[in-house]
């Protein structure tokens, strides 16, 4: 069976292009919905090359997970709803475990195939924010946080610096005209209606290369925050427009999504102060980078050149690496086989637990906040911290520890959104005891 299964594999990649990460004999098979070309490839190449990259270090250092070798099969997406749909066709039948869309787009049309296909999706910090529900959406996992908490975070900081009072503040959100830039308005406006802010929504069409008549409407308007919901180029032409109409960069805070060194390098020095949102560390200051660097990277394995590791978005896939080997091997003790099926791995993203024990067991000590995941939340506590860009040292800076969001708004939207999908679709809310 395991010849036929590499072969059907072998078949596969010499018919689509697939791009293999790792050895083609390997057992745990996980597809990898990547853009490296098109106008967010800026973002979506040091993502891709981290997910890979700590897949090849267990490999390479460990053996693979519980002795089975992992294998990417990384399909172009572009950034591409489309694409994305035929990406996860053209794979789902290879044994794929899970899938991690990297695209608020393509997750919301693979949320019904996947569900009813029985495989497991992990859309990290994006996606279908109301997934977070478990009961409704149990196949679906955007832990360890999502869009909503992401706006309060940006709130709670907003708060914060202002000394718990921000009403009568004015606060401009410029987001990426698309579900995914769509996904915080509703939280904001609540937010709003609680703290007495005025919300203004600033809209930038894909893929957000012309945003002059959005920066004169801000230069106009004065807003006192500007919160950026973009992804790759946009993000770079946000903040070299605000750096032309000197908006204070220290008061511009992106989502998590618009916090990497691809968006501010541009803008040069005029990008210091910008802030963003995360929710996980930055750099590698980490043991596991010295095994990374032993074991991957000087043993010429790396899915890249090497020149990302460390940065924001290629840690952000090496978190998310992370996340699904220790699923896997969850999954792995509890149903007492090392061969696990999409159905075992939902089991142990389902039953996941990660604590300070598990990230320095894996060195990777503080690396992000201690979370568990449930049947009833998939998204798990939704903790998150702010970053600072230093221009001149040319590296992040965390400003915060990890810190809860206001789950008191929240939750309420949460439960009327996958409330909605449930009575749309006809889906009984399962009985997590």
């Amino acid at each position: 069976m395991k010849k036929l299964k590499i072969a059907a594999l072998a078949s596969l990649v010499c018919a689509s292009g697939l791009l293999m990460s790792v050895p083609a004999t390997a057992d745990l098979v996980f597809p990898s919905l990547s853009y490296r070309t098109g106008p967010y490839a800026v973002n979506g190449i040091p993502y891709a090359d981290g997910y890979a990259d700590y897949m090849t270090l267990v490999n390479e250092r460990d053996g693979g997970i519980g002795g089975e070798k992992a294998q990417i099969l990384e399909c172009e997406t572009g950034y591409n709803t489309q694409k994305g749909v035929e990406c996860y066709e053209s794979t789902k039948g290879q044994g794929a475990l899970v899938y991690h869309p990297l695209s608020t787009g393509i997750t919301y049309q693979l949320i019904p195939k996947a569900t009813a296909d029985g495989i497991p999706i992990h859309s990290m910090g994006y996606g279908r924010t109301s997934a977070a529900n478990g009961k409704i959406f149990d196949h679906i996992f955007n832990y360890p946080a999502n869009y909503w908490n992401g706006a309060s975070h940006a709130v709670n900081h907003m708060l914060e610096v202002n000394g718990g009072d921000i009403k009568g503040k004015k606060v401009a959100l410029v987001y990426h005209n698309s579900a995914y830039g769509k996904e915080p308005i509703r939280t904001l406006e609540e937010l709003a209606a609680k703290h007495g802010y005025s919300l203004t929504l600033i809209p930038v069409d894909h893929p957000g290369q012309e945003q002059k008549s959005q920066w004169l409407q801000i230069r106009r308007e004065r807003p006192d925050y500007v919160v950026l919901w973009g992804w790759g180029v946009m993000n770079q032409v946000a903040i070299q427009e605000a750096a032309n109409i000197r908006f204070p960069m220290e008061n511009f805070i992106g989502v998590w999504w618009s916090g990497s060194e691809n968006d501010v390098k541009p803008a040069g020095p005029k990008a210091n102060g910008y802030k963003a949102l995360t929710f996980h560390d930055v750099g590698t200051n980490f043991p596991v980078f010295e095994d990374l660097q032993k074991y991957v990277v000087d043993a010429g394995k790396a899915a890249g050149n090497g020149d990302q590791v460390g940065t924001v978005l290629y840690n952000r896939g090496f978190y998310a690496g992370f996340l699904t080997v220790e699923a896997a091997k969850l999954a792995q003790e509890i149903h007492g086989t090392k061969d696990i099926t999409p159905a075992m791995m939902r089991d142990g993203m389902e039953a996941l637990k990660v604590d300070a024990d598990l990230m320095a067991a894996a060195g990777l000590p503080g690396f992000g906040p201690e979370f568990e995941v449930s049947c009833d939340n998939h998204g798990g506590p939704g903790l998150g911290a702010v970053q600072q860009w230093d221009a001149a040292s040319g590296s992040w800076k965390l400003l915060s520890d990890y810190a809860e969001s206001d789950m008191s708004v929240i939750q309420p939207l949460i439960d009327e959104d996958s409330a909605g999908f449930a009575a749309e679709n006809n889906i009984e809310a399962r009985n997590c005891g």
